[in-house]
């Protein structure tokens, strides 16, 4: 086993399978003492079970790793900080959040169920907030902490996944401000955009293999631990053996300046050939990431 997590403390949510497994048990490996935490759903959140858990905790002390199961949701207030308590409890400190639980549901936006957009804004944003809510006050006290937030590449915009897109850009918002909050801390807080099966789906493509979620838990790893202070308010993609950050912020294309206020037939004359020149109605995704998140 390695050290660069020894005596750390670990909560990982959504961890009984897919990335969050992975990273689980990544970060066991490295010496973290791990609370994994599944609430046992399927893909898209229906049902409950501890099976997934329990399966991780069994994993990681076979193998000389160091672990406990916890069954609650990311979506509860009380079930947040129950998931958080239970790092407590176990070890008597938390050092680091991984941000992961996640469902998928996927509907064109004129068919989207209100239940449906509920249960992913719940799941995905109300669970981030919860949870990294009541990690940050125990990180703040003790001056020590790595949160690392889980997007998705489906947040740019992909047909048939508007919830989808925004509980994940949400999420990106949502982790900057967290960086600037806890920096001076001692915490950090930074997304990873993954290119990764998730449960599920079927392989379609012939890639899937090709992109496998111990290649996520890697860089998860290191931002997790204290080798990575200086990393904060940073987004990421792994892809294979691909590791890239994000420009931050995005800078703008091209700007159209004139002395005074623009009119409309200004703009409809001047735009055409400048800011929007090649622009169509219809936007096409150039490759299909929605597979793999």
């Amino acid at each position: 086993m390695g050290e660069m997590l020894k005596n750390r403390v670990a909560v990982v949510t959504g961890a009984g399978n897919g990335l969050g497994r992975a990273e689980a048990i990544a970060m066991a490996s490295q010496g973290a003492k791990v609370v994994v935490n599944d609430l046992g759903t399927s893909h898209d959140g229906k049902g409950a079970s501890s099976e997934a858990a329990d399966k991780v905790v069994g994993q990681i002390k076979k193998a000389g790793g160091e672990a406990v199961a916890n069954y609650d949701s990311v979506a509860s207030e009380e079930g947040a900080k129950n998931i958080i308590h239970t790092a407590i409890k176990n070890y008597g400190r938390l050092d680091i959040l991984i941000n992961n639980a996640g469902i998928i549901r996927t509907d064109v936006i004129w068919d989207i169920k209100t239940e449906d957009w509920d249960a992913m804004v719940k799941t995905h944003l109300y669970g981030t907030f919860f949870c990294a809510r009541s990690a940050s006050m125990i990180m703040k006290e003790q001056g020590y902490g790595r949160i690392v937030c889980t997007s998705s590449h489906i947040g740019f915009g992909f047909f048939g996944q508007a919830a989808y897109s925004c509980v994940k850009e949400g999420i990106v918002g949502f982790a900057r401000t967290v960086a600037r909050d806890m920096g001076k801390f001692g915490t950090t807080c930074n997304v990873i955009r993954p290119l990764a099966a998730w449960r599920g789906v079927v392989d379609k493509v012939g890639i899937m293999e090709e992109n496998k979620p111990e290649d996520v838990a890697t860089l998860v790893t290191y931002l997790a631990s204290e080798q990575a202070g200086n990393i904060n308010g940073c987004i990421f993609e792994v892809f294979k053996n691909r590791v890239g950050i994000f420009t931050e912020p995005q800078p703008l294309e091209q700007v159209l300046c004139k002395d005074g206020r623009w009119t409309p037939d200004e703009l409809a004359r001047v735009m055409p050939e400048t800011l929007t020149r090649g622009k169509q109605r219809e936007v096409y995704p150039k490759t299909l990431p929605y597979i793999f998140d």
